[in-house]
């Protein structure tokens, strides 16, 4: 699974902010309603346009990214 395979970023959608490909639902929306304890269920209620495969696989790409190496170096540099 790729990046791109899920997410678009093109200036002509949504000036530019990452959305879920096929979409113009920014992906910072599925992180907003995670973190005011909004279910994935309520949030693809909310944005139909967007499938449960894109959602997940979403975040299973963010948890891997977070544990890569330079993402880890980056914490303890700033930290």
């Amino acid at each position: 699974m790729k990046f791109s395979d899920i997410v678009t970023i093109d200036k002509d959608i949504q000036s530019g902010t990452p959305v879920f490909k096929g979409t113009r639902v920014p992906i910072q929306t599925l992180f907003w309603h995670i973190e005011n304890g909004i279910t994935i269920e309520e949030f693809l209620d909310d944005f139909p346009s967007v499938t449960r495969e894109q959602a997940v696989q979403l975040l299973e790409l963010s948890g891997k990214m977070v544990s890569m190496p330079k993402v880890i170096q980056f914490y303890e540099t700033v930290a």
